[in-house]
């Protein structure tokens, strides 16, 4: 902790004020987001594909819009987004709240996850810019913060929920709300230099993401890299059906367990891991270690049974899923900030937020579609008597990534092209 204190107060008051910022954002959204599908389903009694609907308009909206908020902090400034994210999610919330309705949900669930796509790229472009060389050492401090909401988020949420569901909204409306108004009072504003070539409009996002298309190392990168996110949300997924596999209706406890470690090892490991690999690795051997670590996460739960389990099988069960989940996390963490400034380094720190941005609609494409696939692996599992099957898999495709990106990296295909800025388009 006294490690942690030290080198954010070595940053400017504007990182540092995104650093806490970060940490209010995963507060107020995972005190309220775990519990919405029990909301919905047992709160309002909504049918089953309904809820599905509801959570995937969520998901949809930011994952499929990350590029247009990295567009818009690049055109019209980082703090704006930052602060309309921050107001949108508020007032979704407060929908939330009041929300009995499939049409006021769908819109309420739809204004969440667009809030988070206006304000993820541009935080992350304002820290990188603000940072400047301590890149990886202000994205390793980011995530610790980013981390700790995840880790208190849930709890705060089980708290209110004494309560009721209103009440955790509500209070989540509130953080949102207080983060905006500090925000508008204390964060230095910043957006990118200004680029005289650039072609304003449509024609000039245009020809921004022309220019994102042609970089071939960014774009290579970013296939290389996409797995890694599918096998980080297996948190949510792979490990929480194997929960229920082993421990039936009381797999919540268990994966209350899982939740709780991977948070710990991320908020406890980030520094430590980081400053390891700045000290012996370079960043795409850090980031290729990372997604070996992540693939090999997996392998635990491989001689697990994928049925239910007591006495010392369900210690078995359990300590293979801790292990996989603390595995996972260490991983991450470890590439985490070597991840981040890849990005920066193969935009040539040009249109940063709309690299950001364009990456993470990319990580979103290989989650929505690598669930599909992994859930149609736990069905063919079940029915074909593998369960090593998924797991398996998983493995294959984190050894997979990592052995793409060190291809990459030894063949010279991750070396930043040259920036060039757009010829400028009559309008």
């Amino acid at each position: 902790m006294r490690r942690l204190r030290s080198q954010v107060r070595s940053f400017d008051p504007g990182v540092r004020l995104l650093m806490v910022n970060q940490f209010g954002i995963n507060l107020g959204f995972y005190m309220l987001m775990p519990y919405l599908a029990d909301h919905l389903a047992h709160g309002l009694g909504l049918a089953a594909w309904a809820v599905g609907l509801v959570l995937g308009v969520r998901n949809l909206s930011q994952q499929g819009m990350f590029w247009l908020g990295g567009t818009l902090a690049d055109r019209i400034g980082y703090k704006p987004m930052i602060l309309t994210g921050c107001v949108l999610r508020t007032a979704a919330f407060a929908l939330l709240a009041f929300a009995d309705t499939l049409p006021a949900l769908i819109i309420a669930s739809a204004a969440t996850g667009f809030a988070g796509a206006l304000f993820n790229p541009a935080v992350r472009a304002y820290l990188a810019d603000g940072a400047g060389e301590r890149r990886v050492e202000a994205f390793a401090c980011f995530n610790v913060f980013y981390q700790a909401g995840i880790l208190l988020g849930p709890l705060a949420g089980l708290a209110l929920l004494t309560f009721d569901f209103r009440m955790v909204c509500a209070v989540s409306a509130v953080i949102f709300a207080a983060l905006a108004i500090v925000q508008t009072r204390a964060l230095p504003a910043r957006r990118p230099a200004p680029d005289l070539q650039r072609t304003s409009g449509w024609r000039g996002i245009a020809a921004d993401w022309r220019t994102i298309g042609r970089n071939r190392p960014f774009v290579l990168f970013s296939a290389a890299m996409a797995g890694s996110y599918l096998l980080v949300f297996q948190t949510y997924l792979a490990l929480p059906l194997q929960a229920r596999a082993l421990f039936g209706d009381g797999n919540g406890t268990a994966m209350g367990v899982v939740f709780a470690v991977s948070a710990l090892v991320a908020v406890a490991g980030q520094l430590r891991l980081t400053n390891w690999a700045r000290n012996r690795l370079d960043p795409p051997k850090a980031i290729a270690i990372g997604l070996a670590v992540m693939g090999a996460a997996f392998l635990p739960l491989l001689p697990g049974p994928h049925q239910s389990a007591h006495g010392f099988a369900a210690v078995l069960g359990l300590a293979g899923l801790v292990v996989c989940a603390a595995l996972l996390a260490a991983g991450s963490v470890l590439l985490y900030p070597f991840e981040m400034d890849t990005l920066v380094r193969l935009s040539g720190e040009r249109l940063v937020a709309t690299y950001y941005g364009a990456y993470s609609t990319v990580g979103g494409i290989a989650v929505a579609g690598g669930n599909l696939a992994v859930g149609a692996l736990f069905d063919l599992a079940v029915s074909a008597h593998t369960p090593w099957l998924p797991w398996t898999a998983l493995t294959a495709l984190g050894l997979a990534c990592a052995a793409a990106l060190t291809g990459l990296h030894r063949t010279g295909h991750l070396r930043p092209v040259p920036a060039a800025a757009p010829a400028p388009v009559a309008t």
